[in-house]
């Protein structure tokens, strides 16, 4: 997994998996042995929320904090107190996991003061295969939006392309010439390009020089749409 700061901010547009991603390195940080707290900061999508895993967080001993409606069928965007719990020291390795968009964003504004007194990261997901940031330029411009509404600069970027289930190694690969003219346009190190764990071999032995690949992360896949879980029950 990438190196991160003991706060760290995931962000990007709606659909580029930054759920997953941030379920991912919380559980990654949780098997290390290290404290880990998954602050669910999406009060404006009521779907793919990192609530939703709040049973698999809690076997890994991830502590996670959540809007007060999460997990309910109520759509009120409410902020419990409980999320300045994650400024404290006790909080070990924060993970932010924040709503799409600068619409999302702007609760993350909320908390611009006490994140920039904090040696953060803010990692910018990208996806080349999501609506409004299929080129480098589309991408490098939501960016903005983002930044201006939560009052707060971005670190790095974090090349998330994806298909959801349709996804093959080669996707991944293609993927990677946009991640890099977007990270370049910004100005941002490319942090990591993840990589589904059932596509790690194929995509090793496709890429093969491995000083083509820029820091691949594998991940699980957790957050899935409804009708992918149908079909794997089917499939059980």
């Amino acid at each position: 997994m990438p190196e991160l700061k003991r706060f760290t901010v995931v962000t990007g547009h709606y659909g580029c998996g930054k759920t997953n991603l941030s379920i991912n390195l919380a559980l990654d940080l949780a098997r290390k042995g290290e404290t880990v707290t998954l602050v669910d900061l999406d009060i404006v999508n009521p779907y793919f929320r990192s609530s939703d895993n709040a049973g698999l967080l809690a076997r890994h001993g991830v502590r996670l904090i959540a809007p007060t409606f999460a997990g309910t069928t109520l759509d009120v965007p409410s902020l419990p107190a409980e999320i300045y719990g994650a400024f404290d020291k006790d909080a070990g390795r924060v993970i932010l996991d924040v709503g799409g968009d600068d619409a999302g964003a702007t609760a993350l504004g909320r908390f611009s003061h006490e994140i920039t007194a904090l040696d953060y990261e803010l990692l910018y997901v990208v996806n080349r295969y999501r609506n409004l940031t299929g080129t480098p330029e589309e991408a490098a411009a939501l960016l903005a939006e983002i930044e201006s509404a939560a009052h707060l600069s971005a670190t790095g970027v974090v090349n998330n392309s994806h298909l959801q289930s349709e996804t093959t190694a080669a996707n991944v690969l293609e993927a990677l010439p946009y991640a890099r003219e977007a990270a370049e346009r910004l100005r941002l190190p490319l942090v990591c390009t993840t990589v589904p764990t059932r596509l790690a071999d194929e995509f090793s032995e496709q890429a093969g020089d491995a000083t083509f690949v820029e820091n691949a992360y594998p991940i699980e896949v957790f957050v899935r749409t409804p009708w992918e879980d149908a079909a794997r029950d089917e499939e059980v």
